[in-house]
């Protein structure tokens, strides 16, 4: 599957804008990118690095924001038809930012966010 990168990125805005404002009202210190592919993973779709506000205390501060990185080319290649490619890009990116609120891969799993 081929689509241009900025048709991709605003894939990613749009599943952005579905996260409800009161959870995104929430989210604090954390930045989301798109890259080509992990590397050394090219079968990571996303990836969470960072503290988790679950997991954040008051001695929380000084960090670097956390990262949410939605892995382009990866997501391309286990996609047929755009519409596969716009609901992928829409599971990983709701799966990475519930890791940002602490929901871990088991629940993600169990709750079909995979």
């Amino acid at each position: 599957m081929r689509i241009s990168d900025k048709a991709f990125d605003e894939l990613v805005s749009d599943a952005l804008d579905e996260i409800p404002e009161e959870l995104t009202r929430e989210m604090s210190n954390v930045v989301i990118l798109v890259e080509p592919a992990h590397p050394q993973s090219p079968h990571i779709l996303g990836l969470y690095e960072g503290v988790a506000l679950t997991q954040r205390t008051s001695e929380y501060g000084g960090f670097l924001p956390d990262t949410i990185t939605i892995y382009r080319d990866s997501i391309l290649a286990i996609c047929s038809t755009d519409d596969e490619v716009r609901e992928q890009v829409r599971i990983t990116v709701i799966h990475e930012i519930a890791h940002h609120f602490g929901i871990d891969d088991e629940w993600l799993h169990a709750h079909g966010w995979a």
